[in-house]
């Protein structure tokens, strides 16, 4: 309100405070000439009220703008996290309620694509939440313009004074006469609208129609943030989930194979097998929407590696394991390290000798560092860069794959951490690799 005084009544003050000031010189010499010494006299006090009230006025309005910014950050921040979730009636009716005292309107209401989900005004409300949209919304949505309308829709108060507003009766129904409906914009595509109600046809002005655009382009942004945060996550376990089926029917196969082999050999090694194998694979089957402790993870990589001895004999995988104490219960997400352990396994083993893989987890700070380390071929820089980067392909000569599973570990790292967690590699050709895995801030407090 402050700001749009000084935008629109500033100008006008300036025009009357010019003309005075030429009025108060004209006095303030002709009191001069004449030798009028009272009349000089207050002349000059005049103009001096006048400058000082000038000088104040030019200050004035860059005050209020910085406290505008100041304040249209705040409502930014405030309103992008109840907009995380999208649009729902819960989110939809805290931004509405945040949103109206921005603006000059007496009310202000979110729809989706389908029905109006929030209302706030000047009364307790029973405007049609849960409605359809109206014609002239359905109409924005379809233009993706913003518009005014006149009679748009009824608004229907509740009985303040009845503090039960499931018994309040219905004390005033009547339409607004003007509205502004601005559409919330996604990645191209409507999702919704946003639109303000105002007493008075004369209301709404230039700057009445530019708050309402500023107002959705702010929750448009909002949104298209939230959209993009959401399909990350989609990408993220949609890559999950093709690794594991690029994953277990390899893996599958071969355990099968070893069980069957040992059924003739060593039938009670067999079943120990077929027990601890589908234990892994119920595991590795399991829901990923929840993260479980790391040392459940380490438990998974254990019967990996106790299912890939029975395979290629005892002796040729040694594996050891450290934790640091606390970080056993770090919640992380499921299927981080055993890929790293099955690559190493894969691409490392020498067609000679043994294989040492030692896992060790430990804090560096706030961050838990957890790392994978083996002595097999190893490999040269530029591979390890390609597979982070996604750009290695399957090689007859190289022998290394595709790197989906340290590329999809590195993607959700970030995701479920944030900047600065994902994972490095160091290796140098026949001297083995390390690969670390990153997670920011997650360390145990003491």
């Amino acid at each position: 309100m402050k700001l749009w005084l000084a935008e629109h009544v500033g100008p006008v003050v300036h025009v009357v405070m010019g003309f005075v000031t030429v009025v108060l010189i004209a006095l303030l010499m002709w009191g001069i000439g004449r030798s009028n010494l009272m009349l000089a006299m207050v002349a000059g006090g005049g103009l001096a009220v006048v400058i000082v009230l000038g000088g104040s006025m030019l200050i004035a309005p860059d005050d209020l703008r910085s406290q505008a910014t100041e304040r249209m950050l705040r409502l930014s921040s405030i309103t992008l996290m109840h907009l995380r979730s999208g649009l729902n009636p819960q989110s939809c009716r805290a931004v509405c309620q945040l949103l109206l005292p921005e603006t000059e309107a007496a009310a202000i209401a979110m729809t989706d694509t389908r029905r109006t989900l929030a209302y706030a005004g000047e009364r307790v409300s029973m405007y049609g939440t849960g409605t359809d949209n109206s014609a002239p919304t359905i109409e924005v949505l379809e233009s993706r313009r913003i518009q005014t309308f006149s009679g748009l829709d009824r608004v229907e108060w509740l009985d303040v004074t009845n503090v039960d507003e499931s018994s309040a009766k219905i004390r005033h129904v009547r339409a607004y006469p003007v509205a502004i409906i601005v559409p919330l914009i996604v990645l191209d595509r409507a999702v919704g609208t946003v639109k303000l109600y105002y007493r008075h046809g004369n209301e709404v002005d230039r700057t009445q129609m530019a708050i309402a655009r500023g107002l959705a382009d702010l929750l448009s942004a909002q949104l298209t943030v939230a959209e993009l945060d959401r399909q990350a996550d989609l990408t993220a376990k949609a890559e999950l989930r093709a690794l594991q089926a690029q994953i277990n029917p390899h893996f599958l196969f071969n355990t099968l194979n070893t069980i069957a082999a040992f059924t003739r050999t060593d039938p009670t090694k067999a079943r120990d097998l077929l027990r601890e194998f589908s234990t892994f694979y119920r595991r590795t089957l399991e829901s990923s929407q929840e993260p479980i402790p790391l040392s459940s993870e380490l438990e998974q990589t254990a019967r990996y590696l106790h299912i890939e001895k029975a395979r290629f004999g005892e002796e040729r995988i040694v594996e050891s394991f450290h934790v640091e104490e606390g970080c056993g219960d770090v919640l992380v997400p499921g299927f981080i390290v055993q890929p790293i352990v099955e690559n190493a396994v894969r691409h490392a083993m020498s067609d000679e000798g043994a294989l040492h893989i030692d896992i060790q987890v430990a804090t560096d700070g706030r961050d838990v560092l957890i790392a994978v380390a083996d002595d097999g071929l190893g490999m040269d820089e530029e591979v390890a860069d390609r597979l982070l980067s996604g750009s290695s392909q399957t090689s007859s000569s190289s022998g290394k794959g595709t790197g989906i599973a340290l590329r999809n570990v590195a993607e959700r790292l970030e995701l479920n951490y944030g900047v600065g967690s994902g994972v490095e590699i160091i290796s140098r050709p026949g001297s083995g690799t390390c690969v670390t895995l990153r997670l920011v801030d997650v360390a145990p407090a003491g």
